[in-house]
């Protein structure tokens, strides 16, 4: 049995706007890892991403998980890295290789929708947590996400000491609301910055090549998807300028348009993983 989880919305510090060191919040590790329900019903566990396509056969090491029938579990899978810090890069190759796949994987779980038949996202977070406390012992393959009353920016900054992917904020009463995306979850996102020229387009989708300046080198770090209107209108309107070539799939620019992007962290190739604009540097 599938339903569709509840989302997160985003929020950008500083963390005074709303009461969030308080205890009418929690804060706990965003996992940076592949949103996972895990159902079991009928005496049968079933894995779904959150678009409801099924993944049973992708982690075979989940489908002995010991809960009572009529459960379905909220969670993130992750193949953990070194220090037990979340890899996403391995995450996504041993979801691609399947039960092939040998990295070893953990089920992270932060809520529960429903317990033995009854559907409980009528019950406060908090109450749900205790739940999933008596419910789920920490193993190899299994534990529950942990968290802590307020304390949020300071939670924050340690996920910056650690280069982890941030926290997220939840209001202790909030419900669980299926099929929805609720101010009451707030994902804040531990962002590093760079300096980047621009220096391709991609033609039948809107992408924007960026390189680095390394010496007297210009060094490829990724495509970027993210901009907003105005500045991709911005963007439009000069490129022409500095076209030096062309293929079937992209224009090359000099690097003359310079621009400071966001992003999560470096992959193993030393590239930006999701790049996002933020403003054009003069």
């Amino acid at each position: 049995m599938f339903v569709s989880p509840m989302l997160l919305h985003k929020f950008s510090p500083p963390f005074d706007e709303l009461p969030f060191d308080e205890n009418e919040y929690i804060s706990e590790l965003k996992i940076d890892g592949i949103r996972l329900l895990l159902a079991k019903w009928d005496n049968v566990i079933k894995l779904y991403t959150r678009h409801g396509n099924e993944i049973t056969g992708k982690f075979p090491e989940l489908l002995n998980i010991v809960i009572p029938n009529g459960t379905i579990l909220d969670g993130e899978v992750v193949v953990p890295g070194p220090g037990g810090k979340p890899d996403f890069e391995e995450t996504m190759s041993r979801f691609q290789a399947g039960r092939n796949g040998i990295q070893p994987i953990q089920y992270c779980v932060f809520d529960i929708i429903y317990l033995e038949d009854k559907r409980i996202t009528h019950l406060p977070l908090l109450k749900r947590k205790e739940l999933l406390k008596s419910l789920i012992k920490p193993s190899q393959y299994i534990a529950p996400v942990e968290w802590t009353t307020g304390n949020a920016e300071a939670y924050f900054n340690l996920t910056k000491e650690h280069g982890l992917e941030g926290i997220v904020i939840k209001k202790a009463d909030s419900l669980y609301k299926i099929k929805n995306r609720s101010h009451n979850w707030l994902k804040v996102i531990n962002y590093s910055f760079a300096d980047v020229y621009i220096t391709g387009l991609r033609k039948n989708e809107f992408g924007l090549l960026l390189s680095l300046e390394e010496g007297n080198k210009m060094r490829p770090v990724g495509l970027m998807e993210f901009m907003v209107p105005a500045a991709r209108k911005k963007f439009y309107q000069e490129y022409r300028n500095y076209v030096v070539d062309e293929n079937k799939d992209f224009i090359f620019l000099e690097p003359k348009i310079k621009a400071k992007v966001k992003y999560r962290n470096l992959t193993k190739e030393n590239k930006l993983r999701i790049p996002s604009f933020v403003e054009f540097i003069s």
